[in-house]
C-alpha cells in the first residue's frame, strides 16, 4: 500500500515512536472521546495502540498513521488492511486535532482514504465506535458508513459497528 496516495492534500506518514508526545498531545484535545472509550490516553497507551493487532493479523497489515499540514499534525488513522476480510480495510482508530474539527476536513481525509483503497482493490471499510457518543456517531454517518447491526462489549464501552461499501 501506497500510504501517500492516502490523501492528495496532506502529508501522511507511518508513525513511531518518537511520534508519540505530538500524538498524546492530539489525543489530549479531544477529551469527549475519552469520556465514550475510557480509559483516559496515556503515551503508554498510545504506544500499545501502535503495536496492537487483531487476531490473525500482523504488523505488516497494520498502519498507524499521521497526516501532516505543514509539520502539524492534524489527524491520526490506524488502518488494518485486510481485517475482517481479505477485501475490508478497518479503521481501529480516527481522530481530529480539535482545532481542525468543524471543518470537513476529516470527511476529506475519509473520502480520500475510501476512494484509494476502493482502487487497490478494497470492497468495504469497516470500524466502530463507542455506543453513546453521538459525535462519533453523527461524523461517521456524515462519511456514508452504516450500522451493520452488531456490536461488541469491551472492558469499558460497547462497540457499535459500522461500514462503508466501497
Amino acid at each position: 500500500m501506497n500510504i501517500q496516495s492516502l490523501s492528495a492534500k496532506y502529508l501522511v506518514r507511518p508513525l513511531k515512536e518518537a511520534d508519540i508526545p505530538e500524538v498524546f498531545a492530539l489525543c489530549q484535545g479531544n477529551p469527549l472521546y475519552y469520556q465514550f472509550c475510557p480509559p483516559a490516553v496515556t503515551k503508554e497507551s498510545i504506544k500499545r495502540d501502535m503495536a496492537a493487532l487483531p487476531e490473525g493479523k500482523t504488523l505488516a497489515d497494520k498502519y498507524y498513521l499521521g497526516y501532516y499540514s505543514d509539520g502539524l499534525l492534524i489527524a491520526v488513522m490506524d488502518l488494518i488492511a485486510g481485517y475482517p476480510h481479505a477485501e475490508t480495510a478497518f479503521i481501529g482508530f480516527f481522530m481530529m486535532n480539535q482545532h481542525w474539527q468543524g471543518k470537513n476536513i476529516g470527511t476529506d481525509i475519509i473520502t480520500q482514504a475510501c476512494r484509494y483503497l476502493k482502487r487497490v482493490g478494497f470492497s468495504e471499510v469497516r470500524l466502530g465506535y463507542a455506543k453513546g457518543n453521538s459525535q462519533s456517531e453523527a461524523f461517521w454517518l456524515k462519511n456514508h458508513f452504516e450500522k451493520t447491526g452488531a456490536e461488541n462489549q469491551a472492558e469499558y464501552y460497547v462497540s457499535v459497528y459500522m461500514r462503508r461499501g466501497l
